[in-house]
């Protein structure tokens, strides 16, 4: 197939694609992965998320081929559009839990940090462990835990959100937790 590389177009990928040949879908990611992860790191400046953008970009893309319009624009647009426009997604998800999280602290002062230095430094070593972790999870699994442990849903309310079974719910929570278990190597 690689002899061929050269010879399918862009679009030609992308409508068999949409027909379900993932031998196209290979070929396309190998043309275009560095120019997906680039864009991706550009915006977000940091390997992990770069990455997992790719990923999920890589998916969309495997989704959305059949609705590609080839009127709309490029092959490699629509892809850096898309890259770009789930980095942003990615950053800005990223920013609204930190405010979330500064406007707790300024609202409860009384829950204001009394740890020493090297206490507050263990703690954020691990909390940015456990946030890589979490990274590493896939998006089924990390959706869930974000969604329980971050935005404080309960499993029924989660459940209701993405509308999957409540069984399904609580097997992604359960097998989340085991595989950051594994990944940090320590009891969460």
């Amino acid at each position: 197939m690689s002899d061929l590389l050269p010879e399918i177009s862009d679009v030609d990928l992308i409508q068999r694609m949409g027909t379900g040949d993932t031998e196209a879908l290979t070929i396309f990611q190998r043309r275009h992965i560095g120019i997906i992860y680039s864009t991706a790191h550009r915006v977000l400046n940091n390997e992990t998320d770069a990455e997992d953008v790719t990923q999920e970009v890589l998916f969309m893309l495997w989704e959305k081929s059949p609705m590609y319009d080839i009127s709309r624009g490029r092959p490699v647009t629509w892809l850096v559009t898309m890259t770009r426009n789930k980095a942003i997604d990615r950053l800005r998800s990223l920013q609204r839990r930190l405010r979330l999280q500064d406007e707790v602290r300024l609202e409860n002062p009384e829950s204001m940090d009394t740890r020493t230095p090297a206490q507050s430094l263990r703690a954020s070593e691990k909390n940015e462990l456990v946030r890589t972790a979490v990274m590493k999870l896939n998006p089924d699994q990390r959706e869930v835990i974000e969604m329980l442990y971050f935005s404080g849903l309960s499993q029924q309310e989660i459940s209701d959100r993405i509308h999957k079974p409540l069984s399904t719910v609580k097997a992604r929570i359960h097998r989340g937790m085991v595989r950051l278990r594994k990944i940090v190597g320590t009891e969460i």
